[in-house]
């Protein structure tokens, strides 16, 4: 029997795991993951850049588009399955959603996955499946996860000793479900010095690797200090085990580092030449993508992009959907081809993998997949009379679309179908998250038994050490 978490119960579930993983001992990497092990793997990428469509982005209205019904008042709702034509992209015989036309004319360049299947979780919380898709491992848990990023800095460690290795750029956490956000934004037992360094927006990233302005070094100093008192006076103080309190000075310590460095200047936008800042400027997610190409470029090892997640907004289509989904395009369609083109005209798309990812999709009619519906959270009527009925979606788990880029992924490749019609689940090849992430860290080097023992059990980057490389996403 599946068990239905909701939010509350969600939130009492983390916060103990984030207590009981301070608590814990030093963790130990067990002889199953000796660096033997890790060096018998090949690395095809140094680099990882995560561009995350939080919401909830439809297939069939992005990379893979079905019948395309016009609107028209007094239509049912069961006609629509994209609201957008297709247009051709750089692959023959494959095309695109209307409005992802540039993204399209660069899939030349890498895969196109149109099979990946999100995990049953019951009633669907996008927090929850977010919580999955960044730690592979499904909520709650008793201790707090490591995120995807999290694993490879601790396994690699920097390329760079002054940038940090984890970066997540554009998710700020005063929004709808910030808490539950914050559950899968951490190293958890690894340590502090492997947790994310945060941007929140990257126009003001700059702000994050200095000191507030008419602040001088020495009051800085002062402040860092009180911090340090502070921080030994609440939870890691109290809770903390001797590994854990010795990250987190750690990490203060390299954030102290990039504070006085000259790679610092990656984070300052306004250094980048205009005609290219004009290019990624459609907002904050395309100045990401900016700020994204800019830290590979100084050695960054994991950065994660964000449209970022908030109840009711972006891709979380509940209404509105067409109109809402047009905007969203703008914003990811242009920034996204030229990351691509900059990094493979530079050399560096060779040695950097780029993923285009959501946590699930979204269909007018199926809550959750058609041999497993869950719980409705929205009423979609039967008749649409108004365009805010148009395009608004149910969230949809069986059907899924993924890009990769670079780091040794195939190029010019179609991975997976979906059906044709209604549900239009997936039909051929699917894929799931524990796939997806032991790809990732096969082509970056990491062994995929890779573990540290917590609480008396080895804990893998995979659930149990399971998840099996996809072959056919890499080169040969």
């Amino acid at each position: 029997m599946k068990y239905y978490l909701h939010r509350r119960d969600f939130l009492k579930k983390t916060s103990a795991a984030a207590i009981a993983t301070m608590a814990m001992g030093t963790p130990f990497t067990s002889l199953i993951s000796s660096c033997n092990s890790r060096k018998s793997i090949p690395a095809s990428a140094d680099s990882v850049i995560l561009l995350f469509m939080a919401g909830g982005m439809a297939h069939t209205e992005t990379f893979d588009p079905k019948k395309h019904t016009a609107f028209r008042k007094g239509m049912h709702s069961s006609e629509v399955l994209s609201t957008f034509p297709s247009v051709p992209t750089a692959l023959d015989g494959i095309h695109f959603s209307e409005g992802l036309e540039s993204i399209g004319k660069i899939m030349d360049k890498g895969t196109l996955i149109r099979s990946y299947v999100a995990a049953d979780l019951g009633h669907i919380l996008h927090t929850r499946h977010q919580y999955h898709w960044h730690t592979c491992y499904e909520p709650p848990q008793s201790v707090v996860v490591p995120h995807i990023g999290s694993w490879i800095a601790k396994e690699l460690g920097p390329l760079n000793p002054v940038i940090p290795a984890f970066i997540n750029i554009g998710q700020r956490f005063t929004v709808g479900e910030g808490e539950e956000l914050k559950a899968f934004h951490s190293a958890g037992f690894l340590g502090s010095e492997f947790g994310p360094f945060l941007i929140t927006d990257p126009t003001s990233g700059l702000d994050a690797v200095r000191p507030p302005v008419g602040m001088s070094t020495k009051r800085f100093e002062a402040r860092n200090q009180l911090y340090e008192k502070l921080v030994q006076e609440r939870a890691m103080g109290e809770f903390g085990s001797d590994y854990q309190k010795e990250s987190l000075k750690r990490s203060m310590e390299q954030a102290y580092m990039l504070l006085n460095s000259p790679e610092a200047k990656a984070f300052d936008l306004s250094q980048e030449p205009k005609e290219s800042y004009d290019r990624y400027n459609t907002g904050k997610f395309g100045l990401g993508c900016l700020m994204a190409k800019r830290l590979v470029d100084q050695g960054a090892r994991f950065i994660s992009v964000t449209t970022e997640y908030e109840p009711f907004f972006g891709w979380d289509t509940h209404d509105n959907g067409h109109t809402r989904l047009k905007d969203m395009k703008k914003l990811i369609d242009a920034p996204i081809a030229q990351l691509i083109r900059d990094l493979d005209e530079s050399g560096r798309l060779e040695r950097t993998m780029v993923i285009v990812a959501s946590e699930f999709s979204r269909d007018m009619l199926t809550e959750g997949r058609p041999d497993l519906k869950v719980l409705d959270q929205v009423e979609v009527p039967e008749i649409i009379e108004d365009m805010k009925n148009y395009g608004m979606h149910r969230h949809f788990t069986d059907g899924c679309s993924i890009l990769m880029f670079g780091g040794g992924i195939k190029r010019g490749h179609v991975f997976g179908k979906t059906a044709d019609e209604r549900p239009c689940k997936t039909i051929e090849k699917p894929i799931k998250i524990d796939s997806i992430h032991q790809t990732i860290y096969h082509a970056l080097g990491i062994a995929p038994d890779t573990n540290y023992v917590i609480e008396q059990r080895p804990f893998y980057t995979t659930p149990d050490g399971h998840g099996k490389v996809e072959m056919d996403l890499l080169k040969g």
